[in-house]
């Protein structure tokens, strides 16, 4: 299939190059001519303008957007919809609030273009490893999309299938790292809960790892200090232990760098997808205390910062490139 990306960061030009490297046909569009030029000599076709893709791209037109959430994403979409033709299609995969997709969705269908919200979870490891991808769309839209998504996907590999998980009634899509879940805003949605569980998920380890690293602390009777190797700590618990993960693996390949992480700020940013989820849980009145309190904990990092700050930097540098270098 013929795709025209916009947005070669850190996330679309490795989306671009996989799909590629499956023999999909890609033209490329970023500001920087130099992101473009780059793709270009692994294989894309190189688009100076939305309006220079436009007549490169087959019928119907299939746009994949991958850009920051909020107004380049915004500005960019309604760009493409005022020159689309019917039965196009726009593919969102960034990180959008699902309340945008939906109203995105229905301004766009007045023109009888498709639209496709896509949460993308892969990060920087995304071209070798594949990406895990949630999908909202219509069923006719996505299913047509399918070659691209089973592309990108990072298929079943060795994991163990799930016991029971078989019949007719199960999508065998989920057990290669994708799933159709749902009308427009539905892929987002889940994307969204995704990361505030991920925020979770990185604060327990960053907790465990501060109480760890303070057991040496003067503030302590002097036989009750541990002065603990958290390299090996992390190399432990990654073999055999319940709490293993991705997550674990980041942070012990960071800390076998560097077990003081001094070259991580420990300021945490946040994107957005963690204080949606929390607005998500207080409109359904679902208690969300884990969540909320993690949000809160970057917050704070950002004037105060721990070890356990700088835990939650490696790992945000591990799976997505985010750099929070030392001020």
């Amino acid at each position: 299939m013929k795709i025209g990306l916009i947005g070669l960061g850190r996330m679309g030009g490795n989306i671009a190059r996989r799909l590629m490297n499956a023999g999909h046909e890609i033209v490329a569009y970023d500001r920087s001519a130099d992101a473009v030029q780059a793709l270009a000599k692994d294989g894309a076709e190189a688009a100076s303008s939305l309006d220079d893709m436009r007549g490169k791209l087959g019928s119907p037109a299939i746009w994949w957007v991958m850009l920051p959430a909020g107004a380049p994403t915004e500005d960019t979409i309604a760009a493409i919809g005022e020159g689309a033709r019917d039965g196009d299609i726009v593919i969102d995969g960034g990180n959008t609030f699902y309340k945008d997709d939906i109203r995105r969705s229905k301004r766009l269908a007045e023109k009888g273009v498709h639209y496709v919200d896509v949460g993308t979870s892969g990060g920087v490891w995304g071209l070798e490893r594949g990406y895990c991808m949630m999908i909202g769309g219509d069923v006719e839209t996505v299913n047509l999309l399918d070659p691209i998504f089973d592309a990108l996907a990072p298929g079943m590999g060795d994991i163990v299938r799930t016991p029971g998980r078989i019949g007719d009634a199960v999508d065998p899509r989920a057990e290669k790292g994708y799933i159709h879940a749902g009308p427009a805003g539905a892929g987002h949605f889940v994307k969204m809960i995704h990361n505030g569980i991920e925020y979770g998920l990185m604060q327990a380890y960053a907790e465990g790892f501060d109480i760890l690293k303070s057991k040496n602390s003067d503030k302590l009777p002097e036989d009750e200090r541990f002065d603990l190797n958290m390299t090996d700590i992390a190399e432990v618990w990654r073999r055999g232990s319940v709490i293993s993960s991705w997550l674990l693996d980041l942070t012990a390949i960071a800390l076998a760098k560097d077990e003081k992480l001094d070259g991580f700020s420990g300021s945490v940013a946040d994107s957005g997808e963690g204080q949606w989820t929390i607005d998500a849980a207080m409109e359904e009145k679902v208690p969300a205390n884990v969540l909320t309190a993690s949000l809160f904990a970057r917050y704070r990092s950002r004037v105060e910062h721990t070890y356990g700050d700088k835990v939650l930097s490696a790992m945000r540098f591990g799976f997505g490139g985010h750099v929070e270098m030392p001020q």
